[in-house]
């Protein structure tokens, strides 16, 4: 019995990485506007100069500040890129669904 689910998991998982690879490729890159080109280039030279900048003279509450702040460029910089992605909890929870219903 113990066989028989290992085999059909592994054949579920192998299937659905077949199907999310397609599916992926599937999808065309769209072309970014001029603003949108802008804002990418602002948010990139934004977070070079967090990169650079000496920390070690900042305090606690101006370092999570500085985190904060990379951290909500890139969302918006994957926003503007159109990226997608899914923790592995996600993914792990999808799957078990998947394999509840079925």
């Amino acid at each position: 019995m113990k066989k028989l689910l290992y085999t059909l998991i592994l054949v579920f998982t192998v299937s659905t990485a077949v199907n999310a690879n397609t599916v992926a490729t599937d999808n065309p890159k769209t072309e970014l506007t001029a603003e949108q080109k802008v804002e990418l280039e602002h948010i990139t030279k934004r977070v070079e100069e967090i990169k650079e900048m000496d920390k070690s003279d900042l305090t606690k509450a101006e370092r999570k500040a500085l985190k904060k702040e990379v951290k909500e460029l890139k969302k918006r910089a994957d926003f503007l890129n159109q990226n997608v992605t899914l923790s592995l909890g996600a993914i792990i929870i999808i799957l078990l669904l998947l394999i509840i219903i079925l």
